[in-house]
């Protein structure tokens, strides 16, 4: 799930989908000026959110699924948030943005 909100990210270099997929998660978090928090999100239909808050983009995962499977959506919600175009999740798995 993906939230948008007023406020867009600060002017950041758009990474490339190869990018995105390729480098270590710690490292893309760290250019991208970007936050990963784990919430213990009980409603195991939702993986969690994307915020722009003061121009920095934070993710907000749930703490119960596995590691494999937050950077999975990690990688997929940084694509959205930042208009990278990348390859359709996995059933049944889906970005909605509100």
């Amino acid at each position: 799930m993906s939230e948008s909100t007023c406020a867009m990210p600060k002017q950041r270099k758009t990474p490339t989908a190869d990018h995105l997929l390729d480098t270590p998660l710690p490292q893309l978090l760290a250019e991208l000026d970007a936050e990963l928090r784990l919430l213990p999100i009980e409603d195991e239909t939702i993986c969690g959110v994307t915020e722009v808050r003061n121009g920095r983009l934070t993710l907000e995962l749930s703490s119960l699924w596995p590691a494999p499977l937050r950077e999975l959506m990690a990688r997929s919600m940084l694509g959205e948030a930042l208009q990278v175009p990348l390859p359709a999740l996995p059933e049944p798995f889906a970005l909605t943005v509100l």
